[in-house]
């Protein structure tokens, strides 16, 4: 079985604020508005790329036929939007390197 350690919101907001020598708040609220900005830009249709950190993107995702999985029975899921993350390849190579 593996185990994997997750970084929280409130640890990554910390860890800004330590390297960039911020208050915690101020940090909170870069990572809000960054964030924030992000999900505006998807909801609508845009790409957003970081450079050497990877791209966030729309796509489509086809209605299909799903079944319930207490009933048993068919349903129609529809047409819906998901988000994407590609990374890009200095992060891929930065993450095998570990």
């Amino acid at each position: 079985m593996h185990h994997y350690e997750t970084l929280t919101k409130g640890e990554l907001i910390k860890i800004v604020a330590d390297k960039a020598g911020i208050p915690n708040r101020t940090a909170t609220l870069a990572f809000e508005a960054i964030t924030d900005e992000i999900t505006k830009a998807l909801s609508k249709g845009k790409r957003v790329a970081l450079v050497r950190f990877g791209s966030f993107s729309v796509s489509k995702r086809a209605a299909r036929m799903g079944r319930n999985p207490l009933t048993k029975q068919e349903i129609r899921i529809p047409t819906k939007k998901v988000p994407r993350f590609k990374p890009s390849r200095e992060l891929k190579k930065r993450v095998s390197r570990k």
